[in-house]
């Protein structure tokens, strides 16, 4: 008999009140997880609505909200965690008999491993006899399953030994030594180093880039982690790692950059950081603090099964001049999707022989966001009426997502075309009957006003309906500059556009950069 059942009282009475006791326990716990699902449907409705307008007006306000909501639904869904007694789904239960009262549903199940993580294979076998009568016991099958076990991080020393050694015969015979004044000896030369005289090695250079840039961790809170792995590393000695190997890997960055630029068709899109410069506190202003920017471009074939890989390459600028983007792009030809930033225009004229290198291709989402707003703010039933007609644009790009582009351009033509053209005459009717100053009409008047970039979608199927990528490219920053607060200067921007480039292009091939090593330098002649 099971020993749990030992303990209980053998007095009827006493059962009933434990029974009664515990009833009422299960009754306030389900009443306090249905309370806690309430609250966390209406936070994750919270933060879905946030996120489709955060590109919008006040973006940094937006974008702070989304994240405190995060935190506090985090923190239930730990909470609902805690007072939740269920087992997790398991490959070895999956055909069990499903209970009575079936709790909420909750995101459980399986992690995804990848294929290449280490294994380790316990057995447990019971022996080669019964042990009831001590018989022969036969091979039946098995029955497994699986934890997730966490490795801790350690560091280690690799000593490298050079033996020095003299030949006696040499000696013994007088000749003379190579270099007059040095004895003749025998010594492997010394190994190079990704940076000149130091102790990091490749890995740890990998490790202390993503963990940056990537992670978004300070290089303080680094040097704790470190100290705790046995290793008291000077916060000066990791700024210093850091910035030569990004310098060792320029050569890289260089190549990702000259290869992402060499498309015909790129993403594009930027967001500020500030950057420490002293001489803006000795103009006058009390923070020495000044708004440089990173721009990103974005070459992704994969919604249409291109062959070309895919890459994304950070510059930095001291600020937002129209001139940083037209010296990027200097040599650029091709399809060009990005907002409606005017440092852009001058691309898209125009050369001296008339013919224009750079076609602008418009981003739907933009627009979808401007009557969003609308929407959102009046209730308005033309906006409302006007992302209808923009989401059926969206559910067929969702139907065609990685098809081959001359796929996509033939859906496109019968079935979005048509719906595009309706939109453009509805917005040009309605454009004469609402009021000229409103937000309605200034979104409607955007999307007239640059019609031809709009439609350009439909003419290509390589073309995105919207930029969300080059978004997307820029989140890590903006997820970034809440830790480092701000670049220490013009060259701290550069290093971190660089590091970026490897980082995210490594990301985009579904590569580990952490497993991409810091390249030793070749050894001087």
């Amino acid at each position: 008999m099971d020993a749990a059942l030992d303990q209980l009282p053998d007095d009827v009475a006493v059962l009933k009140a434990m029974i009664l006791s515990q009833r009422a326990e299960a009754t306030r716990l389900e009443a306090s997880v249905k309370a806690y699902e309430a609250l966390v449907q209406a936070l994750k409705i919270r933060i879905a609505r946030l996120r489709r307008q955060k590109f919008g007006r006040s973006s940094e306000k937006i974008e702070r909200e989304i994240e405190q909501l995060e935190l506090a639904l985090e923190a239930l869904e730990v909470k609902i965690a805690a007072d939740d007694t269920s087992p997790e789904v398991d490959g070895d239960c999956a055909n069990d008999p499903a209970p009575a009262t079936r709790p909420a549903p909750r995101r459980r199940g399986k992690p995804r491993i990848s294929e290449d993580a280490p294994r380790e294979r316990h057995v447990l076998d019971p022996g080669e006899t019964c042990p009831e009568c001590g018989g022969e016991l036969r091979m039946l099958g098995e029955d497994v399953s699986e934890i997730l076990e966490f490795v801790a991080a350690r560091l280690k020393v690799v000593e490298t030994v050079r033996l020095k050694k003299s030949c006696r015969r040499c000696e013994s015979e007088g000749r003379p030594p190579p270099v007059r004044g040095r004895p003749r000896t025998a010594q492997e030369p010394a190994p190079s180093r990704p940076i000149p005289r130091g102790m990091a090695g490749p890995g740890l250079l990998a490790h202390i880039l993503v963990a940056k840039f990537d992670d978004h961790l300070p290089l303080y809170r680094q040097g704790e982690i470190f100290a705790r792995l046995g290793a008291d590393i000077p916060r000066s000695n990791l700024i210093d790692w850091c910035g030569q190997a990004t310098r060792a890997l320029r050569p890289l960055v260089e190549k990702i950059k000259k290869d992402v630029l060499r498309s015909d068709r790129l993403h594009a899109d930027d967001t500020p950081i500030r950057v420490l410069d002293p001489r803006v506190k000795a103009a006058g202003k009390d923070r020495g603090v000044k708004e440089g920017r990173i721009w990103t471009y974005v070459r992704d074939d994969r919604p249409w099964g291109g062959g070309d890989p895919s890459g994304v390459a950070y510059f930095f600028s001291a600020d937002r001049k129209g001139e940083h983007p037209q010296g990027h792009l200097e040599d650029f030809r091709g399809i060009l999707q990005a907002d409606a930033y005017a440092g852009f225009k001058a691309l898209y004229q125009p050369g001296p022989d008339g013919k224009v290198r750079v076609r602008e291709a418009a981003c739907w989402a933009h627009l979808r966001r401007d009557f969003h707003d609308v929407w959102k703010a009046t209730g308005s039933e033309l906006a409302k009426d006007a992302l209808d007609r923009i989401g059926a644009l969206y559910d067929i790009e969702r139907k065609i997502n990685g098809l081959p582009a001359e796929q996509r351009q033939e859906i496109r033509d019968r079935e979005s075309r048509r719906r595009v053209d309706a939109f453009h005459a509805w917005m040009t009717v309605h454009l004469t009957r609402i009021p000229g100053k409103g937000d309605l009409a200034k979104a409607v008047r955007y999307a007239l006003s640059r019609w031809p970039s709009f439609t350009l979608f439909l003419d290509d199927g390589r073309v995105a309906i919207d930029n969300n990528v080059a978004e997307r490219a820029v989140k890590p920053v903006v997820i970034g500059r809440k830790n480092w607060m701000f670049a220490g200067s013009d060259a701290g921007g550069e290093t971190l556009a660089d590091a970026m480039t490897i980082i995210e292009t490594a990301k985009m091939s579904a590569l580990n950069p952490e497993a991409s090593r810091i390249p030793r330098r070749e050894r001087q002649p």
